[in-house]
């Protein structure tokens, strides 16, 4: 058996992370052996995890938002970010494959210097698209259109990345949907791992959290379900193909 993929998570709500423990494998084409589930809300990440016993290392959306103060963060969010701050620091250094989805995107940015706040946030909905031109030529993209739908939904953003980000795909609400830092370090602010099941798990359990205003939820509900994200799975899958071992 190969080296499996790491997935780390840090939601307390249990219908949300359960939806999203079965949608990535499925997507991905991961089996159930080669994925580790680790609950970063429940459990620190240990001090000497070595990153190259994994095939590579996914790292899951969040309720936590990253452009919160520092004095107003809980425990919590701060511990996780913590094991996160250590944990890339590795996984640039040894070169490891990583996929951080928008929390992911968020955490890496801040860490390597940019910023993140509420400028381009999004409600949930699905988004237009477009690969850039360093895009096309990235493999983790193979197969997505130039111009593709998948769903979103952030209070926050990356408005600046760091120096030596390869932008891979923008947008026009928020430009910074997918980078590349290094050669096998990718991070989107939109959602692969979603599918229409999922985006309806999250409106129903995040229909209070201000995603979208309450009194819209008929219409945000309709504008998913006409939208085809089916090309935005690609990613999961290609990360997947590419550097399993």
């Amino acid at each position: 058996m190969g080296l499996p993929f790491l997935l780390l998570t840090s939601r307390d709500d249990e219908i949300v992370a359960a939806d999203e423990r079965a949608a990535i494998p499925r997507l991905a084409g991961l089996s159930a052996d080669e994925t580790v589930w680790w609950r970063m809300e429940r459990e620190p990440l240990p001090d000497d995890l070595d990153v190259e016993e994994w095939s590579g290392i996914i790292v899951c959306g969040s309720p936590f938002d990253v452009s919160t103060p520092q004095e107003d963060k809980s425990a919590v969010q701060v511990r996780v970010e913590s094991d996160l701050d250590r944990l890339y620091d590795r996984v640039l250094e040894r070169g490891a494959p990583l996929l951080g989805m928008c929390y992911g995107l968020g955490t890496l940015a801040r860490h390597l210097g940019g910023v993140v706040d509420g400028t381009h946030a999004e409600e949930i909905s699905a988004a237009d698209l477009r690969v850039t031109t360093q895009g096309r030529m990235d493999p983790v993209l193979a197969g997505v259109p130039d111009v593709f739908q998948a769903y979103v939904g952030h209070h926050e953003a990356v408005t600046r990345f760091a120096f030596g980000a390869t932008l891979l795909v923008t947008s026009s609400a928020a430009p910074i949907q997918m980078a590349r830092v290094g050669r096998a370090v990718y991070v989107t602010q939109f959602h692969p791992e979603l599918d229409l099941g999922g985006i309806e798990v999250r409106i129903r359990e995040y229909a209070d959290r201000g995603y979208f205003p309450a009194e819209e939820r008929s219409r945000v509900e309709d504008a998913v379900r006409s939208a085809d994200v089916s090309s935005a799975h690609l990613i999961l899958s290609n990360f997947v193909r590419l550097f399993r071992r």
